[in-house]
């Protein structure tokens, strides 16, 4: 299968495509990865430096707003798996023009080509913050979509626009909507990799409100394998939520971040809470566990272990990430 993979050297992105390339999802062994990326501030070709002699991998820099650039680079391919995004709430409050422009605009533009080109699969990496905030319980697929930050509301924007296309040009289109990631590679702006390496530079750490928020943490690696599934044996039109089932407050993973990195209470730095801050996400991932067979895999306490060690050992690479984004 010839994969194009936009976003491919971010986070998540990279992480899909390491694995692809590695063997490690299954079905997925002898996959040809083309990374589509415009190498923002978050993006960078690092992450891909272990797959970049691989035979099985290329990389093209470019938008996905700009149809000329995707419609050059995307025939040949079978499928697109949509990665590329603007998904810092923080900079979405800020200033929201970007995260239209990208997540609205440029998956309009990847949907125009995948279907004037015929690109038999498409799938829609998303977030649960489309659902907004529950106080209880677990969102399932079919929950109304009631994003709260403009960033969310962008992402669902998106997820609507993809539906449409499957429903009135059949497109075989997926979309997949995960809980918060955590692991290697995380860009430093987020609270896993920002609070980790405050507090290995011996800094404080910014703790929104009263550090309540409750977040469902999803290691990558089982991201991306439910990923996989998805594409190879999701279900056209359908939406597919992705969990980790480790629910966590922002106190409690602070203090567990604090104990790996050998620190105490005295560097937490309370700040007023975010604008339109979502107090708690859950999903249901009984649908995709029925339907494809997908089980998170990483228990949370190795896994955040591995990913502290990782940032003490990778100050080269999340050293000058930091620098230039003011961080």
């Amino acid at each position: 299968m010839r994969l194009f993979v936009t976003g491919g050297a971010g986070f998540i992105g990279s992480n899909f495509v390491r694995m692809a390339i590695d063997g490690r999802l299954p079905g997925l062994e002898d996959a040809h990865i083309t990374v589509f990326d415009a190498l923002t501030y978050s993006g960078t070709l690092t992450n891909l430096e272990r797959v970049k002699d691989s035979p099985r991998f290329s990389f093209v820099q470019g938008d996905i707003r700009d149809s000329s650039a995707v419609r050059e680079s995307l025939p040949g391919h079978e499928a697109i798996v949509h990665f590329a995004a603007e998904s810092h709430v923080d900079r979405s409050v800020n200033d929201s023009r970007i995260f239209v422009e990208t997540n609205v605009v440029g998956t309009q533009t990847l949907l125009d080509q995948a279907m004037a080109l015929d690109i038999p699969r498409f799938v829609h990496i998303s977030t649960d913050e489309v659902y907004g905030s529950i106080d209880s319980g677990s969102w399932d697929e079919n929950e109304p979509l009631l994003p709260n930050s403009p960033y969310s509301a962008s992402k669902a924007a998106s997820d609507l626009l993809v539906r449409s296309y499957h429903v009135t040009h059949g497109l075989n289109a997926s979309i997949t909507r995960c809980s918060n990631n955590y692991g290697p590679h995380h860009f430093p702006e987020k609270v896993i990799p920002l609070f980790v390496t405050n507090l290995l530079d011996g800094k404080k750490v910014p703790l929104y409100g009263d550090g309540e928020n409750i977040r469902d943490w999803l290691h990558v690696d089982d991201h991306c394998r439910g990923i996989g599934l998805v594409l190879q044996n999701g279900r056209p039109g359908e939406v597919y939520n992705i969990g980790g089932g480790t629910e966590l407050s922002n106190s409690d993973l602070t203090r567990l971040l604090l104990d790996a990195t050998q620190k105490d209470d005295s560097f937490i730095e309370r700040v007023a809470d975010r604008k339109g801050h979502d107090r708690r996400y859950s999903v249901d991932i009984a649908k995709i566990t029925s339907e494809l067979g997908y089980s998170p895999q990483v228990d949370f306490t190795e896994g955040l272990a591995d990913v502290v060690q990782w940032y003490r050992n990778n100050r080269w690479w999340w050293e000058p990430l930091k620098e230039r984004a003011g961080l």
